[in-house]
């Protein structure tokens, strides 16, 4: 999508759309004839409300313009009205036979940043994947393709371009890996979608099986025995903030999961390509913060495997050593991500020690239960950290809920002849997967987990996606970094 700001509205043809903050509609007021369009409005029953729409169209010197007006409401949030009205905007004419969408957003109390979003929130909707179409018609075929900003005002454009283009970006990279099937994207393949990360100052290394075998990443090499797809450990490394310690971001790739030897039922299983989500928001929100070189030390691992029931496969009931010297009893072999995030976030714990760990999964369905397709599930060791996560959720639109973490959670890991299972009972089960991932974190490091298993992927559109990969999770990592690593 070509986006552009400018101070008037251009000449030429295109779609006009206009704000309406309830009732008050300034730029109807400029149309030809705006007594007729306003009787249109109200013929429709067009009341403002955010999120709203309607359309009209008027004479303009003997052409006929198209007209869409969007409702942004009345008190709300500038910055929520302004991806309300970009993102409603693009969804209404992506596939309208409109090529060119003039936003005007004179008039409204817009900042630059405000104006910004607008950009945002149009880039991000009109994001879709058409790779393996060939029979698509035409009137299911995209037409928009350029989006002006009018009335957006100084440092809008500069906004854009600096600040959230590149999360625009990095999103676009998250949701190409969270859609591409996993016959296209698995361990190797998903690390050479990310060497171009390397163009941008990110210094990329990778661990395949052998250099993880001599670590004695028994539980992340358990989950891949199973496959002849080999795993790797892809670690990320941006350090845009001088000599301090970094913040890590690790992410659960497992590139497609069919529950191992504990087989899932096939009713859906195709879904489970996107079980990687927590390693492409990771590689997603490393881009970002590259493209818009972040003040900031910031570590991205993720752990790549793929969990088959071959005749290798890892059975229920077998131990396995995990690199921090724990073990653990695989009780359930659908239970891997937590067994792959456990040799991650030792990993980077003893090569890199940061002074924050954030991981990312599409852990449980236990936390759909709990939490819908509304909210991730935040889990922490830490007050501060939660209040921090907390506050980019809200900035971010990423949404989180803080769970809860206890010693009575704990206790139900325990195992008869391990340290521990990989399992507790069905009661509680997003929390004792938290409660597992937290055994492997050392020295009293700040520690969050977020699971994302009802955010990844979505089958009803919004404001920001359509149906289908989010990108969820690089909004709310880069508002993080912003907010607390370059403050």
């Amino acid at each position: 999508m070509q986006i552009e700001f400018t101070d008037s509205r251009p000449t030429g043809d295109y779609v006009l759309v206009l704000p309406s903050a309830g009732g008050t509609r300034p730029g109807v007021a400029t149309l030809p004839d705006s007594a007729r369009a306003e009787a249109v409005l109200k013929r429709e029953r067009f009341e403002g409300d955010l999120g709203s729409s309607a359309e009209l169209f008027v004479d303009e010197a003997g052409n006929s313009r198209r007209v869409l007006v969007v409702g942004t409401g009345g008190d709300s949030n500038p910055a929520d009205v302004a991806e309300k009205l970009g993102g409603t905007a693009v969804a209404r004419l992506l596939k309208s036979g409109e090529t060119h969408a003039v936003i005007d957003v004179t008039g409204l109390s817009f900042d630059a940043d405000s104006a910004a979003r607008v950009a945002l929130a149009a880039e991000l909707r009109s994001w879709r994947y058409d790779r393996y179409h060939t029979r698509l018609k035409d009137k299911q075929k995209p037409t928009l393709e350029k989006v002006t900003i009018v009335g957006g005002g100084a440092g809008a454009a500069d906004r854009w371009t600096n600040r959230w283009k590149p999360v625009a970006e990095g999103i676009d990279l998250t949701r190409s890996l969270v859609t591409e099937p996993a016959n296209i994207i698995y361990p190797e393949s998903f690390v050479e979608r990310c060497r171009p990360l390397a163009d941008l100052g990110i210094q990329i290394d990778v661990l395949d099986r052998d250099q993880m075998a001599k670590l004695n990443m028994g539980a992340l090499l358990g989950v891949a025995q199973g496959s002849i797809r080999e795993p790797r450990l892809l670690v990320l490394r941006w350090n845009g903030g001088g000599d301090g310690r970094p913040t890590a971001f690790v992410g659960k790739g497992v590139t497609f999961d069919t529950g191992g030897i504990s087989i899932k039922p096939a009713a859906g299983m195709e879904a489970m390509k996107w079980d990687m989500g927590g390693a492409g928001a990771v590689a997603g929100a490393m881009m970002a913060l590259a493209k818009r070189k972040a003040k900031a030390n910031v570590i991205g691992i993720c752990g790549l495997v793929e969990n088959m029931p071959g005749g290798n496969a890892q059975r229920p009931g077998d131990v396995v050593t995990t690199m921090s010297g724990q073990t653990v009893e695989v009780i359930n072999t659908d239970a891997e991500g937590r067994l792959v995030l456990a040799d991650a976030v030792a990993y980077v714990q003893r090569t890199y020690q940061p002074s924050t760990i954030i991981d990312l999964a599409t852990l449980t369905g236990a936390i759909l239960i709990s939490l819908g397709h509304e909210f991730a599930g935040l889990f922490t060791n830490d007050e501060q950290l939660a209040d921090k996560l907390m506050q980019a959720a809200d900035e971010s639109g990423d949404k989180l809920w803080r769970m809860p973490l206890g010693d009575a959670f704990d206790r139900l890991l325990d195992s008869p002849i391990a340290d521990m299972k990989n399992v507790g009972p069905r009661e509680g089960g997003s929390i004792t997967a938290a409660q597992f991932i937290k055994r492997f974190i050392e020295n009293g490091t700040k520690w969050a987990h977020l699971d994302i298993a009802g955010m990844a992927w979505s089958d009803k559109p919004s404001d920001t996606y359509d149906k289908g990969a989010t990108g969820f999770g690089v909004r709310l990592l880069d508002q993080y970094v912003a907010d607390n690593l370059e403050a």
